[in-house]
């Protein structure tokens, strides 16, 4: 790790993807837990789509960057885990998942499934930073969101679809209009995880055959996932439909074991 600490401005990296929209990544944070955050700008409201681990400031890096910071501001977490939600105790208006909004508000590391080492972490985002400190805090949404609602940016509309399988309120916004689809852990380009706490593969199963069911009715063109790369609707297709073939009795069975396995490591990482 290296000694010397970072500023905010530092920490993140962004890349323009298309007019108002922006990929975030969290420049020292050198893992595959390495979350993507996502800037949406509207006419009346910005969006930030998931926050990293918050160990910079987001909202301050992205008022420095002059990406925001001239409207209101709303933070979304697609999801509690601690790559994706860590960051939002530096805004000020913050959104969740009803099933996941107690998790937040408590602080629940276990439920957040918060594992980071000192190596992935490059360079201390202050000084004395160790990862065995590292928690994420507690946060009280100021919204509260169930599928079907609509966030309005003004010239923008999401629609929150509650996609549970990966945790039990992950979430996908989805841009209709523009054929955009933020799907967070729901579905990326790589194994999908289902034997963290509160997975489940049936509820997975289930989301993958809706994912499949947007692409079939020409509603998603461009997926902006929470790991990784975008990709497309083939894709996207490909992926829900894989995970359902291969979600069978075996699969499950395995996926509970080493549930049970990641339990223990996860109750045994001195939260409480």
């Amino acid at each position: 790790m290296g000694s010397g600490s970072v500023s905010d401005r530092d920490w993140f990296w962004q890349q323009k993807v298309a007019d108002g929209l922006y990929l975030i990544r969290e420049r020292y944070f050198e893992s595959g837990n390495r979350a993507n955050i996502w800037l949406q700008q509207g006419s009346h409201q910005d969006l930030v789509v998931d926050a990293g681990l918050g160990l910079r400031s987001l909202p301050a890096y992205l008022r420095e960057a002059g990406l925001a910071g001239f409207k209101p501001l709303l933070a979304v977490a697609t999801h509690v885990h601690f790559d994706h939600s860590g960051g939002l105790h530096h805004f000020d208006r913050v959104a969740v998942h009803r099933a996941e909004a107690g998790a937040l508000s408590r602080g629940d590391n276990f439920e957040a499934v918060t594992w980071l080492s000192d190596g992935e972490i490059s360079r201390r985002p202050e000084p004395g930073w160790k990862a065995s400190g590292y928690r994420v805090r507690a946060v009280q949404p100021a919204q509260i969101l169930d599928a079907g609602d609509i966030i309005s940016l003004g010239d923008r509309q999401l629609a929150v679809l509650h996609m549970p399988g990966h945790s039990r309120g992950s979430i996908c916004l989805h841009d209709r209009e523009h054929g955009l689809l933020f799907s967070g852990d729901v579905a990326y380009d790589g194994s999908m995880i289902d034997w963290l706490p509160y997975s489940n593969v049936s509820d997975y199963t289930q989301s993958c055959k809706e994912l499949m069911g947007l692409v079939d009715s020409g509603l998603v063109h461009k997926v902006l996932p929470g790991h990784f790369d975008t990709f497309g609707a083939e894709r996207l297709y490909s992926l829900a439909a894989d995970y359902i073939a291969n979600a069978g009795v075996c699969h499950k069975m395995s996926t509970t074991a080493v549930r049970c396995i990641a339990n223990l490591a996860l109750r045994g990482n001195n939260f409480w």
